[in-house]
């Protein structure tokens, strides 16, 4: 059977998560029936990542074996129009070999997380985004963001319901930087995280923005390998599975960081 490599956005705010539930709703379970309405059959989806409820997704990859052949944007054009009441769209739509495994086959995953910091509340982007009113310092964040860059073990920054058996990973980015419109962006990459990582790292860092933790805080949090030591975690809002890199895709890269103008 054809396998389809997938690119999905969507926005999760009304979905339970990524993966499948048995009576809430799901980003996996509305594709893999708007592909049961393509194709007559009952396809299993695979993902990337399994994201959480709430978090949204520009750039979430999976794969789907299919009972014949079709051309990608024939795949794309049709799980779309059988999606066209939820907030998720299939991006593009390729035929890979049989041995791609969106999942497993992943080298690097990117995530974004979204803080809007001013006085005013959100309202257009309500959802989208964690609003923080008081005042941060997005050169502290960064300078304390690079204290967790590497490889560690990351138990003070993972829920106490992950499943993963290891605790150690590798993070190769952790850049904090002025987005638009009052807008400050966490950019973190690794091949892969633990349940919870980057929105305790974002909580985290909104201690140091404030000026309630320093550098060394976040440090000696790290060190501590205890949950407890961690600060709050921040909401899904903000969280954004942005890109997932292949063996062989082009190498994404970010530019130097600036101080906001």
């Amino acid at each position: 059977m054809p396998r389809y490599k997938l690119t999905i956005e969507y926005d999760g705010g009304p979905y339970a998560g990524w993966q499948r539930q048995v009576d809430e709703p799901s980003v996996q379970a509305v594709i893999e029936r708007a592909a049961h309405r393509l194709c007559g059959t009952a396809p299993t989806l695979f993902g990337a990542g399994r994201t959480d409820a709430g978090v949204h997704a520009s750039g979430q990859v999976a794969h789907i074996d299919l009972p014949k052949a079709y051309g990608g944007e024939t795949v794309r054009d049709a799980l779309n129009a059988h999606m066209r009441d939820d907030p998720v769209v299939i991006l593009t739509a390729e035929e890979v070999p049989d041995d791609f495994d969106a999942r497993f086959s992943a080298r690097k995953r990117w995530y974004l997380y979204r803080i809007l910091n001013r006085r005013a509340p959100a309202a257009i982007l309500k959802g989208q985004v964690w609003w923080v009113s008081k005042p941060l310092d997005p050169l502290a964040m960064h300078a304390a963001a690079q204290a967790l860059v590497g490889t560690h073990d990351f138990t003070t920054f993972r829920s106490t319901h992950c499943q993963a058996k290891n605790p150690i990973r590798t993070l190769e980015t952790l850049e904090v930087r002025p987005g638009p419109d009052g807008e400050i962006h966490i950019i973190a990459m690794a091949q892969s995280f633990l349940h919870n990582q980057i929105r305790s790292f974002a909580g985290t860092l909104k201690l140091v923005g404030e000026g309630k933790w320093s550098v060394g805080d976040v440090a000696n949090a790290l060190q501590a390998r205890d949950r407890k030591a961690c600060g709050p975690v921040a909401p899904p809002d903000g969280l954004y599975l942005t890109a997932v890199d292949y063996t062989g895709g082009a190498k994404r890269t970010l530019p130097p960081y600036s101080a906001p103008a």
